[in-house]
């Protein structure tokens, strides 16, 4: 990869959900033609954290828009681990469920991992359980992370090749950071994970073909930390829709960039349905 005086190219992750959602749209209604089965997604949520509540109303609207039918739990916040774990449970028992979504976080009396695993792995369509983690690492069939796998989606779209390459993954949470690393292992690339203990975090960055921001920091990262024409790709959202990265140096060094918003956020969702119809297909035996 050699640098460039003009502006990185973006990376349009709207564009290629909205064609993904349409790929999606139409393979539920062929499902539903062929079975007359309707893929069903459970979201569930503890408490009414504002942010939560908007989330899951955004993934309920998209499933409505994709042919989805979606079936809500709203539990008190004051849900102890035993209830939260026995719903799921009770979701993923159900025939009528095909894949369950836990918004998280969950609040901090609560035992975050519990309730992922009481999620069946059948109906993991989140990538947040540690069936689905070894899934990813082994490169066996399962369902990835939504947000590490529309990051995967963006990359081949924009033809990145990875085979040989140095990506840093800045970040490392079970269902963002980690699993991104593995799928770009995958694909083999020569993966570096940093986090809040890496020492001399900047040298790490410049020597990077391939850059995943994932650390919840705002303008944490800045053009100078990049290695021109590098591939970034910004998995951070902050308020003031503001990335991880510092979008305007950033866009001055680098050769392709996900801005945010418009970049992984709409992926993120995009293969949530996706993996949602993919289910609900290998649930009734027909993938």
């Amino acid at each position: 990869m050699t640098g460039s005086p003009r502006p990185a190219r973006l990376m349009d992750g709207t564009a290629l959900a909205r064609r993904l959602t349409d790929e999606t749209t139409a393979a539920a209604t062929a499902l539903h033609r062929r079975t007359g089965t309707t893929p069903c997604l459970a979201t569930v949520l503890v408490g009414e954290d504002p942010a939560s509540v908007t989330y899951v109303r955004m993934k309920r609207n998209r499933c409505a828009q994709a042919g989805i039918r979606s079936r809500h739990l709203a539990l008190p916040a004051a849900t102890s681990t035993a209830r939260l774990v026995d719903a799921i449970g009770e979701l993923s028992a159900d025939p009528d469920v095909h894949g369950i979504l836990l918004q998280h976080p969950v609040g901090p009396h609560l035992d975050e991992r519990a309730a992922f695993e009481a999620i069946a792995p059948a109906k993991d369509v989140d990538g947040v359980t540690t069936h689905s983690f070894a899934a990813m690492g082994f490169g066996l069939p399962g369902f990835v992370s939504c947000t590490p796998g529309g990051i995967m989606r963006l990359l081949d779209e924009y033809r990145v090749e990875l085979s040989g390459k140095h990506a840093v993954v800045v970040g490392r949470s079970a269902i963002l950071g980690k699993p991104a690393g593995l799928l770009l292992l995958g694909r083999d690339a020569t993966v570096t994970y940093c986090h809040s203990r890496t020492r001399d975090l900047p040298s790490l960055l410049r020597e990077a073909d391939v850059l995943v921001a994932a650390v919840g920091k705002p303008d944490f990262i800045r053009g100078e930390h990049l290695k021109p024409g590098a591939v970034v790709i910004d998995a951070g959202y902050n308020p003031g829709n503001t990335g991880d990265v510092h979008f305007a140096s950033a866009r001055e060094r680098a050769g392709l960039i996900t801005p945010v918003p418009g970049g992984v956020g709409p992926m993120t969702i995009a293969v949530l349905l996706a993996q949602t119809v993919r289910a609900a297909t290998r649930q009734l035996g027909l993938d």
